[in-house]
């Protein structure tokens, strides 16, 4: 089994229900993104120009606190679950600065990535924007109200190019358009199969599912 998962995927695919379950499978406390602790989100989807650079720097730093204690953690007797990675965060700034703000957060990012260790595998949860869409609508966080479809179908190619064409270390992705690992225990219980096989390199993962 591999000691340091971590799960990534675009808004709404589901990342933070699936680091809660496989966390209490294996009895750890999982590491999630601290969505409802940042005081710029709901600004930002009223208004992304105004406050992207204070949300981006707030989840920047937020991360990089979480993922740098794992350098003390003993995950070789430990199995640690997050629900993103830190590349998550640069992926969003790429999007959302503009030239300017993107520069001066690269050179904060550059300082702090140097310290954040690496993960054994990386699950990247892929899924269509429409089932995105319904996800988030189904889940109805207030922050998200003004969250509009073209601006989460950004966000889900932003997504797709990244792992398609670069991630470092062993990664498999996951199709969870047909899947409901959070109500449905068969669809769980095959994902965690999965993970606890060996994925090498890039792998792809089309569960059948119970969603049709």
């Amino acid at each position: 089994m591999k000691k340091y998962i971590a799960l990534e995927g675009p808004i709404g695919v589901g990342k933070s229900s699936l680091a809660r379950k496989l966390a209490e499978r294996f009895g750890v406390e999982p590491i999630l993104e601290q969505v409802g602790e940042n005081p710029f989100l709901e600004n930002f989807y009223e208004d992304r120009a105004a406050y992207a650079f204070q949300t981006q720097l707030f989840f920047l730093v937020s991360r990089y606190k979480q993922l740098s204690r794992l350098a003390q953690v003993d995950i070789f007797n430990q199995t640690v679950v997050a629900d993103y990675i830190m590349e998550r965060d640069l992926l969003f700034a790429q999007l959302n600065l503009d030239d300017d703000e993107f520069r001066l957060y690269m050179e904060v990012y550059n300082s702090l990535v140097k310290s954040v260790p690496e993960p054994d595998l990386t699950v990247y949860l892929q899924a269509d924007t429409s089932t995105l869409m319904r996800r988030v609508h189904r889940r109805a966080r207030k922050a998200e109200n003004h969250m509009t479809e073209d601006y989460v179908d950004r966000v889900n190619q932003t997504f797709n190019q990244f792992f398609f064409r670069h991630c470092p270390g062993p990664l498999l992705i996951v199709n969870t358009n047909h899947i409901d690992f959070v109500n449905n225990q068969q669809d769980f219980n095959t994902l965690v199969a999965k993970l606890e096989g060996e994925v090498e390199g890039r792998e792809y993962f089309n569960p059948p599912g119970s969603v049709f």
